[in-house]
């Protein structure tokens, strides 16, 4: 045993010194956050990527529970590393997304570059528990909203897309049964290429995440899905799904890999462009539960109602700097048209609204990390973002006069993509 877990930390330390000479750290300035991170996770032997085959194969790791934070109160202050983690995230958000924000939405295409630096980045450890090869030691439900507020100042869109593969190790790792676990939480940590995503949108009028037409039915020890979903984010590029369907008359989540009984669609949205949205269509297709004793699918859907709107929060952020940076350089009859009432009591809004729905999400998200009950808290804070986020990008849009209507600005972009916050259901895990 000795042996292995020597080996295991030479690996981890060989990493350290090959990342030490990537000239993408220092560009990115995270070179500190990085090694911080894979040096604590070598303390538990942490083991070295590989680049396997994008194929699944049971590994015998016993299933993983993260413990619930011991805090049990609501507490605004963040740890060392929780601060660490906000200043790498918002580099990445400024320096990486917000650069590839333009282009991506008007080619509709997620950046392939972008995976290059997520690799840098190794975001994906944070969500994967210590016996997995990641670096989670306790529940951190907090700390993925923040990183979901802080990507999401960069771009909405590619924020989506970058979490959708850490959301659903977070909902593995919380929800998945032994089985599950056993296989994808170590193909998740060997193989940094794999790409997963979750199917919960269906195409229907006033669409209910608790009543789906997509439907799971038994055969013997073996599940099948029948059904079509929508605003499947990176659908096409996914090599695993997270797919909610109704099971025995109750709505359940199921797990999917990649396989020629899903028909694949390209379905453009309003806003989200770069995420590449897609329809899938399952036919007869095979399917495994993803827990088989204490799931809970109603707080399923509030953890991922609560990373869109911390997605929210941040995007609405970078609307109000935006606009305060325009509004101070914008002269009008001689003055910067921040002087005039209508624009500054604008902005005034804006951060008040946005600080209002950082507060309900961050309660909703302590409340949820302590185990307590959360979900009369999520329904408010979704409440508050959807309603608030698209007031936020109409005024931005305003504040802007005809500049906001063009595409020369980034605020026509945030107000398509915010609207999204109102309309998808889940789709993403804190």
């Amino acid at each position: 045993m000795s042996n292995i877990v020597s080996k295991a930390q030479g690996l981890g330390l060989s990493l350290i010194t090959k990342l030490a000479g990537s000239d993408v750290l220092d560009q990115l300035k995270l070179r500190k956050f990085v090694e911080r991170s894979l040096y604590q996770g070598s303390k538990t032997g942490f083991k070295a990527l590989s680049k396997a085959q994008k194929t699944f194969k049971s590994n015998s790791i016993d299933r993983q529970r993260l413990p619930r934070q011991s805090k049990d109160l609501f507490d605004l202050s963040l740890t060392e590393e929780q601060t660490m983690t906000r200043e790498a995230m918002r580099k990445f958000a400024q320096e990486v997304l917000y650069t590839h924000a333009h282009q991506a939405d008007h080619d509709g295409q997620f950046p392939e570059t972008i995976w290059q630096y997520l690799d840098e980045l190794g975001l994906n450890y944070y969500a994967l528990p210590e016996a997995a090869g990641g670096v989670a030691s306790e529940q951190n439900i907090v700390s993925n909203i923040l990183i979901a507020e802080d990507l999401a100042q960069g771009d909405f869109s590619l924020a989506a897309g970058i979490l959708s593969s850490f959301s659903a190790i977070n909902a593995i790792t919380r929800w998945g049964s032994q089985s599950i676990q056993s296989s994808y939480l170590s193909a998740f940590a060997e193989d940094s290429q794999l790409k997963a995503t979750f199917a919960t949108q269906e195409n229907t009028a006033a669409f209910n995440p608790f009543q789906l037409k997509t439907t799971a039915k038994r055969e013997g020890n073996h599940f099948y899905l029948n059904g079509q979903k929508t605003l499947v984010l990176l659908g096409e590029l996914a090599d695993l799904y997270l797919v909610s369907a109704m099971f025995e008359g109750q709505p359940d989540v199921f797990v999917v890999e990649r396989s020629d009984t899903i028909a694949i669609k390209s379905s453009p949205a309003m806003g989200l462009k770069a995420t590449e949205t897609v329809t899938l269509e399952f036919q007869q297709t095979p399917a495994q539960r993803l827990s088989d004793d204490d799931f809970d699918y109603s707080a399923f859907v509030d953890l991922g109602n609560l990373m869109w709107c911390a997605m929210a929060v941040g995007t609405c952020e970078a609307v109000k700097r935006y606009c305060i940076d325009y509004a101070n350089d914008r002269i009008a009859f001689g003055e910067p048209i921040s002087h005039r009432q209508s624009v500054a009591f604008m902005v005034a809004d804006m951060a008040i609204e946005i600080d209002a729905m950082r507060m309900l999400v961050w309660n909703a998200a302590s409340l949820a990390e302590a185990g307590q009950s959360f979900h009369r808290a999520a329904y408010l804070a979704r409440l508050l973002c959807a309603e608030k986020s698209m007031r936020i990008g109409t005024d931005g849009v305003q504040i802007l006069g005809g500049h906001g209507f063009t595409k020369e600005h980034p605020v026509e972009r945030w107000y398509r993509d915010l609207r999204a916050t109102a309309i998808v259901h889940s789709g993403l895990h804190a």
